[in-house]
């Protein structure tokens, strides 16, 4: 996938929502809430276990697909399923992950 670019698929949220939500992602990393999430070690994707440090935010539904940055869209994940995971949706990404099997 990654020869592809997104762009083909998609039309990118705008650029006040892209601005927008990742102030709100840079709050949120800032609470409690998150430094329990990330306090866990564990990839959301891969189940592996990480140092918590070493966990990013992902959302689930990307910012620029339209997500939002709500405690229902984030999840704390490595940073090698994260820069995999990309742009992708919930259902791309399980695609994405049954075609490496």
């Amino acid at each position: 996938m990654s020869d592809i670019n997104m762009e083909n698929f998609f039309l990118p949220a705008d650029e006040e929502h892209r601005k927008r939500e990742r102030a709100k992602a840079r709050e949120i990393r800032r609470s409690q809430w998150w430094k329990n999430l990330r306090g866990r070690g564990q990839c959301y994707y891969c189940k592996e276990r990480v140092p918590p440090k070493q966990l990013t935010m992902d959302h689930i539904v990307p910012i620029v697909r339209g997500g939002q940055s709500t405690r229902s869209n984030l999840v704390a994940c490595c940073q090698e399923c994260n820069s995999k995971k990309k742009y992708m949706l919930p259902l791309e990404w399980q695609e994405y992950l049954d075609s490496m099997e």
